[in-house]
């Protein structure tokens, strides 16, 4: 196994800034590849290089001998990359992000082409993505969901109500007529006989909009599973069927008649929405730009 000039650059970063994590700024890379350099000249040297207290890599004597031998040539040939590099031109940052589907297509998707950095989007379950942005692994997340680790902030920017919408075509009448007169058991029985439409990935709007508003579980399953909120809204607009959804991601359907705003439930239910980051970033001007967006396109 051959030395790594990078793992010599990460380990000197470590030793100076003291955290995985503000070694991982400095270089503009992920803290997972900052452990893997780590690891790799550790496995290559033979010797444990640092101790990892809570708060601090603290060097080893095996660590403080290789940072003296190294830091000489390694300074100079940083100087010498800024001396004799070609380009004149900064490069541009890149930052990821973690959100669900449906949020990126209503609110960053038509953007992205203007933005002056690069952008990497990532899908998911909301914890993993809140444990991958503690990690460095993403800089920003949009979740309805407040984490308390110690390193992350949530700003709260919006909230969504979830709501159940109908296809244009869809009968609601007997519905209404059943919730005027309180009949809620006559309500389900209906709603039970209506084509439903959910996602393979999340049901959990429709089980928690059922469970607080009539007061039981999901006794049914839905009829057509699709991949995303966005197929629901594109299968109800052809005709008849139900599902429960956020109202953000149907709002401009309702309006233009393509879509029926069946019942918003009583009582009302709606998520706070938040943009988790971590504490520290050094992409406080890319990540602004993103917050942006979202505010202008969702309030």
């Amino acid at each position: 196994m051959a030395l790594n000039l990078e793992w010599l650059r990460t380990f000197k970063a470590i030793y100076e800034q003291g955290t995985l994590t503000q070694a991982a700024e400095s270089l503009f890379i992920s803290q997972p590849g900052v452990s893997l350099h780590l690891n790799s000249l550790e496995a290559f040297t033979g010797y444990k290089l640092f101790d990892r207290s809570a708060k601090r890599m603290v060097p080893t004597e095996r660590g403080k001998i290789l940072y003296n031998f190294v830091l000489e040539p390694l300074t100079k040939l940083e100087t010498a990359e800024q001396t004799f590099s070609r380009s004149t031109r900064s490069e541009r940052s890149t930052i990821s992000v973690g959100m669900c589907f449906e949020t990126f297509q209503y609110t960053l998707e038509e953007h992205i082409s203007k933005l002056p950095f690069n952008l990497i989007i990532k899908f998911g379950d909301y914890h993993e993505m809140q444990h991958d942005l503690d990690k460095g692994v993403l800089d920003m997340i949009v979740t309805p969901h407040k984490g308390d680790e110690k390193n992350l902030e949530y700003q709260p920017f919006s909230k969504e109500r979830i709501v159940m919408v109908g296809g244009p075509k869809q009968d609601t009448k007997p519905f209404h007529n059943f919730l005027r007169k309180k009949q809620l058991k006559e309500a389900t029985g209906w709603l039970k006989e209506q084509l439903w439409y959910s996602t393979a990935a999340d049901m959990e709007h429709m089980k928690r909009f059922w469970h607080i508003n009539f007061g039981s579980n999901l006794e049914f399953k839905p009829n057509f599973i699709v991949p995303n909120i966005s197929s629901i809204i594109r299968c109800l607009g052809c005709g008849t069927g139900l599902s429960i959804v956020p109202d953000f991601l149907c709002r401009e359907e309702i309006n233009a008649g393509k879509l029926k705003l069946v019942w918003e439930g009583a009582p009302l239910i709606e998520n706070t929405l938040y943009f988790g980051t971590r504490k520290k970033t050094i992409y406080a001007k890319e990540i602004a730009q993103i917050k942006d967006i979202f505010l202008r396109q969702m309030n």
